[in-house]
This record gives C-alpha cells, structure tokens and sequence, in this order.
C-alpha cells in the first residue's frame, strides 16, 4: 500500500489519501449506529478519489466540498476515524454519543437566551432600547439598505412567515446545512425546536410598521441557513455547508451566533480536534475570499477566551493554538456583549474582541417603559420576546455591517472591518473593571467600541 504524503495545508497538518487502497480486510459494519464525519483531503482532489477511499474504509460521502478538499461522510463503523486517520476526521455527534451528556452551544446559554418576556402590546419602538443605543432609529431615517444585499443568519432557521420577517427572507438563497449537505427545501431551513435564529434575524432586517418594530437594515435580504438540529447542536458539518453555501451564493455578510459543538474549544494539533478546526477554517476562509464577512458571537462563558487552560465542555488540555469556532478563524469579527447601562455584560467572553454591541445583561434594567433588560426581537408564532446573550449582540454587528455593504456595494470583508471598527464608538474600560485591559479604541472588554448604525450610513 502506497505511504501517505504528509503536506502543510494553511499552517496545520493534512496527511492526503494514498493514491490508491486495497479493500477493506473485514466486511464494513451494517447495523451500528451511523455517524457523520467531516474528513479532510488536499483541496483539489478528485470526487472520485475521495469516494473510492471512503468505500474502502466502511464510509459512504454525504457531500464533497472539493474547493476546500472537505468531505461530509457517515459510516456505522467504530474504527472509521482510525481508518481514515485520527487528525483527518472527526465526529461531533459520536463524541457527544460518547460522552452521554455533553454541553451544548444553545443548551450551555440555555439560562440566557431561551429566558423570554413576551413583549407588551402596542407601539414596541420605546422598548427598544438597543436600537437607540447604537443609533439604528437615526439610521433608518438617512439609509435602510440595498435589497442587493443578503445577510446569512447560520442559526436555527427563519419563520419566514413572521409580519416583521416575511418581506426579508429569501427562500431563494436559504437552506438547511444540518446533514453537511445543502437542503433548499423549506423545511429544511425552517425553525423546528428553537426561535434563536428568529430572534437574531429580526435584530438584522426586521419590519413591522403595525407593531413598531424595526432592526437595523430592513432594505437588506435574509438567507435561513439552518445549521442548528433539533437537540441545539452545531456540528462541525454544518458550518462548513452554511459557510461554503454563504461563499457559493455571494453573501455579503452571515452571523453566527453560536459555537461549534461539543466544544467549545478546538486544538488544531490534537487528534479529532485537528480535523474539525482545519475542514472549519477552510470553510470560513474560503467564505471570506468570496467575499463574505463573517460576524461571531464571542460566547457567553463570563471568561478571557485568551487565557483558558481547559475546555469546560470537554476534559483535554489547551494551548494557544486553541480556540473556539468558528469565531478563532482569522478575518471573523467577534463580538462582545454590552446591558442597558453600556458596560459589559456579566456572562459575556471578552479578550480578543472586535467590537461590542448590547446584548443585554439581567443587572442592567432599563427603567420602565424602556423594554426589559434584554433586546426584543421576532420569535416563532409572528410574536415578540426579549432574549439576553452575546448571540444577541452579534447580529448587531451584523445589521450594521449590512448597511455598510449597502452603502459601499463590493467592499471586500477586510475593510467592512476596519469601517466597523472605525465607525465606532470607543468604550474605555471602567476603573472597577479590573480584567479590562487596552485603551479606549482597542481593550479586551469592548474592543474598537460599541458600533454606530448611523455613522454607517451619513
């Protein structure tokens, strides 16, 4: 049997398939559970190539991203990572499998973003005070964005049917990523188990003249792209599929209000590990050249995401090369959380932030008649409701970048950053806010500032 060829591939180890493979010594498994794998080859390999040494090794392709050298395979075989090899492939849902109980990027921030106070009848412009913090209400008075423009929402799915969603949504450029396989069903890009992406769509580009409520850029458009199961996890398939489907069909920005499961951190020189980081960082680089800017959560943990020796969710060690995704990937602007009185919140992640954005925070109460203490936004059931979480900040980040692409139609993700961070506003760390390092345009709690809707616009 041919050796395999072992290459450098974007800073991490890729070890390509040996040109060619004997069959299998014993039959494949038929009646183990199946589970679905990303498996990374040399970009550029053949389809054919990769099928026959899927076969060989008990594993069936669900999908094949050759511009990234990412397949999506499933196999009921035990030993099908050690067959492929163990810093090649790697399974989100047989890890959790194995463990029984693993944590969940939604399920961990279950306490957050899942607690819900059904907004008040009548005019809900005055409970949104998270709009007025960033100017949106100013903004959507000069400029309320290019319907040229789509938004991808890498979340739960969109209830497309919603009043302030429904002249939004693009079925068109929507689709399910669950299995790693796009899906353009409606189905498969509806909400089933959760309204998180309901809720961050809304903050985006939502529009209801009768009830009052309004997002950030209600000209843009807004692609479902479902990458979140019914049991609220992110696998390592399903981004790679949102990213490549966002690349593919020429979004102009995603959000990403999660992190990959059974996180949360990823080492791109640990076995499993390895190969989750490098088919993710392909995928959301290869966005990136495309022309997509990706804006990211940056979780909801209370912790300096610089300075974790552990993985809550998962007992391996972490070095520096670890981090979280996909917010780790170079070119992702991550996002921190601010409450009502515009400090940060108290479960937000800080350390390598980007900029911030209000997020909520339940010892930040605004006063009455001003909403309560976490953003208001569009949940399933044509409904509105308040949900508190850095997932929540970040489409923020992502309507105001959204109205920035509006306005400077084909800036490359690059500078679309530096507008953000320019345009914003600078949030100096407080002197009781000891952990908060850097200075008032660049800290670990706020980064650049919290972001200006109307500075993008004017």
């Amino acid at each position: 049997m041919a050796a395999p060829l072992a290459l450098a591939v974007g800073g991490g180890l890729f070890v390509a398939a040996p040109a060619a493979e004997a069959a299998p010594a014993a039959a494949c498994d038929t009646t183990s559970t199946p589970y679905t794998y990303v498996v990374t080859y040399q970009p550029g390999t053949r389809a054919s190539a990769v099928d026959k040494e899927l076969a060989a090794k008990c594993g069936t392709k669900i999908a094949y991203y050759d511009g990234i050298g990412v397949a999506i395979a499933s196999s009921r075989n035990a030993d099908f990572q050690q067959k492929i090899g163990v810093y090649r492939a790697y399974s989100g849902g047989k890890d959790v499998a194995s463990a029984g109980a693993a944590a969940r990027s939604l399920g961990a921030v279950k306490t957050l973003e899942d607690t819900r106070s059904t907004a008040a009848a009548g005019d809900l412009s005055a409970q949104q005070w998270d709009m007025k913090a960033i100017h949106a209400p100013e903004a959507n008075k000069v400029y309320q964005g290019s319907r040229a423009v789509t938004v991808g929402v890498l979340d739960s799915g969109i209830e497309a049917t919603h009043p302030a969603l429904r002249a939004a949504v693009s079925p068109a450029e929507s689709a399910g990523c669950v299995t790693g396989a796009p899906d353009r069903s409606p189905a498969a890009w509806a909400p089933t188990t959760s309204d998180h992406g309901t809720h961050v769509a809304g903050t985006i580009a939502g529009k209801d003249p009768a009830a009052g409520f309004t997002g950030i850029a209600p000209g843009v458009r807004l692609a479902s792209v479902k990458v979140v199961n019914d049991e609220g996890y992110i696998f390592p398939e399903a981004a790679v599929c949102g990213f490549v489907w966002a690349a593919e069909h020429g979004f102009e920005v995603t959000n990403n209000s999660y992190y990959i499961d059974p996180g949360m951190f990823y080492c791109p020189k640990q076995p499993g590990d390895a190969a989750a980081f490098e088919a993710v960082r392909r995928a959301v680089e290869y966005s990136t050249h495309h022309g997509v800017l990706n804006v990211a959560a940056a979780g909801n943990s209370g912790f300096d995401t610089t300075a974790q020796t552990t993985d809550p969710n998962r007992p391996h060690p972490l070095d520096p090369s670890c981090g979280i995704l996909p917010k780790a990937v170079d070119g992702v602007v991550n996002v921190s959380s601010v409450g009502y009185a515009g400090t940060k919140s108290s479960f937000s992640n800080y350390g390598e932030i980007d900029v911030t954005a209000p997020g909520g925070d339940f010892g930040q109460t605004p006063p009455q008649g001003e909403g309560p203490a976490c953003p208001l936004s569009s949940v399933v059931g044509g409904s509105y409701g308040s949900k508190c979480g850095t997932s929540m900040a970040s489409p923020h980040v992502a309507g105001v970048a959204a109205l920035l692409a509006s306005k400077f139609r084909g800036a490359p993700p690059w500078l679309l950053t530096r507008l953000l961070e320019g345009e914003a506003d600078a949030v100096k760390c407080a002197t009781t806010e000891t952990e908060c390092t850097g200075p008032a345009k660049n800290n670990s709690y706020y980064g650049h500032g919290l972001v200006n809707a109307l500075d993008a616009v004017r």
